[in-house]
């Protein structure tokens, strides 16, 4: 089977991507709409538009649509706002609380809220402006490092810099000074196309060629 892009519609072609390009990490966003880091003031979406793309300096990507109204997310607004975010990575058990994070909501209205506080709570960051997510074993301090806009819709790539990274010492172990994150332990959630969501098989290892 070939199929033409030119042929298809922009909602087509983000199907078919979506359903191809797998399984794609999950960035589970949290900012800020003032620089209070309150609970009510805060921000929970999850994006599998998503990758890491420089270490030096160490940048990650979301790539953020509209809201069904044309709206700009909220997620956009606030770190346009506040120049923070922080980047958690979710867990398979945590599939439905994500999805749920994934609800279009009218601005300042915090997904945190809505969420029974047993389940996701909030804990300072240390020497970071916002909280980070209690329940999430990984977590990227960042500020924004760059905003570009693509197609006619548009489609934002927020570019933001890492400038901090918490790894909980349940899914690492440290060697000589090197941190190694056991992912089998972590259970990252990983998107498919549709509604469909995935985990990891049993890591295993390969030499490259010298």
């Amino acid at each position: 089977m070939i199929i033409n892009f030119a042929d298809h519609s922009a909602t087509q072609r983000y199907h078919l991507m979506t359903q191809t390009i797998i399984p794609r990490p999950i960035a589970w966003a949290l900012t800020s709409s003032d620089h209070s880091g309150l609970p009510e003031s805060l921000n929970l979406a999850p994006f599998s538009y998503f990758t890491a793309i420089s270490s030096d300096p160490a940048v990650l990507m979301i790539s953020v649509g509209k809201k069904p109204t044309g709206e700009p997310k909220d997620t956009l607004t606030n770190i346009l706002k506040t120049k923070k975010m922080v980047i958690h990575i979710a867990s398979e058990n945590q599939a439905d609380i994500v999805t749920q994070t994934a609800a279009t909501l009218a601005y300042g209205e915090s997904e945190l809220a809505l969420v029974d506080n047993e389940i996701l709570t909030t804990v300072p960051f240390d020497n970071f402006d916002l909280p980070r997510l209690a329940q999430c074993d990984i977590a990227y301090g960042c500020e924004l490092y760059e905003i570009k806009e693509l197609g006619d819709i548009p489609q934002t790539l927020i570019f933001v810099e890492v400038k901090q990274l918490y790894i909980s010492s349940n899914v690492s172990t440290e060697t000589d000074g090197r941190v190694k994150i056991n992912a089998d332990v972590v259970k990252p959630l990983a998107r498919l196309g549709a509604n469909e969501y995935s985990g990891i098989t049993t890591p295993f290892k390969k030499a490259r060629p010298k």
